[in-house]
């Protein structure tokens, strides 16, 4: 089993998505609540999520084995770099550190959240080749990552992180509907369509944190994880 094999089965790429997705929840958050932020909480945060994105994604290839052996040959377990038992057990330890970090965050309602959201990835993954309607699930995983942040570090919502998961999750409902085009039609788009939308992610953070806090560093912060979300899917596929 080889490390960029992991790395690929995790989609480790994207994981600037998420990052943002969290910088924007803790940021929103404080700005609501008139705290300070604590970048060590919102680091360990982001590790946390990002251990659950890595999970869900690796439950992605064990799920979707059979499938991918007739129409995504590149996969890692299909090729055989890594095995069906090694990525079970790369998915189980991914979810018990993520629900770890969390259980040490301020505030156990993040943990309790997490519950959701964990709930949410497994039945996306399990039922999303059965259940067109399965997209609203992807879209709800990652606007729940908002809410967990949000909830780890306060245990309350706010309007704005709440706003910013509401538009990551049309985005998200977007992106997964373009992506499920691309299979129907039978041939890839001309462009990396969906890399580039998976980095718009980051991007679209980055506008939300400008403008409601007016401060545009956040708006080149979103660019630059895009950048890094298509600089990383160079040598690792987020797709």
């Amino acid at each position: 089993m080889r490390l960029k094999s992991v790395l690929a089965l995790c989609r480790v790429s994207n994981l600037p998505t998420i990052w943002m997705n969290v910088i924007a929840a803790a940021v929103l958050v404080g700005y609501a609540h008139q705290l300070p932020v604590s970048w060590g909480v919102v680091a360990m945060i982001a590790v946390a999520m990002s251990a659950f994105y890595c999970a869900g994604m690796s439950l992605n290839d064990v799920c979707d084995y059979t499938w991918d052996k007739q129409h995504q040959p590149y996969r890692p377990i299909v090729e055989g770099k890594v095995s069906l038992t090694q990525a079970k057990a790369i998915t189980f330890v991914l979810f018990a550190v993520g629900f770890d970090l969390l259980a040490l965050a301020p505030s156990y309602a993040g943990l309790i959240y997490s519950l959701a959201l964990f709930a949410v990835i497994y039945a996306y993954n399990v039922f999303h080749k059965q259940h067109s309607s399965s997209v609203f699930l992807m879209a709800g995983a990652r606007a729940l990552v908002f809410v967990v942040t949000a909830q780890a570090i306060v245990g309350e919502f706010s309007v704005w992180v709440l706003i910013a998961a509401g538009l990551q999750f049309v985005y998200t409902l977007s992106l997964t509907l373009v992506g499920r085009h691309e299979s129907k039609r039978g041939k890839p788009y001309s462009g990396p369509v969906i890399p580039r939308m998976i980095a718009g992610m980051a991007l679209l953070d980055g506008i939300v944190l400008a403008l409601v806090t007016a401060v545009p560093v956040w708006l080149a912060l979103g660019v630059a994880m895009a950048f890094l979300t298509r600089f990383g899917q160079r040598y690792v596929r987020g797709d």
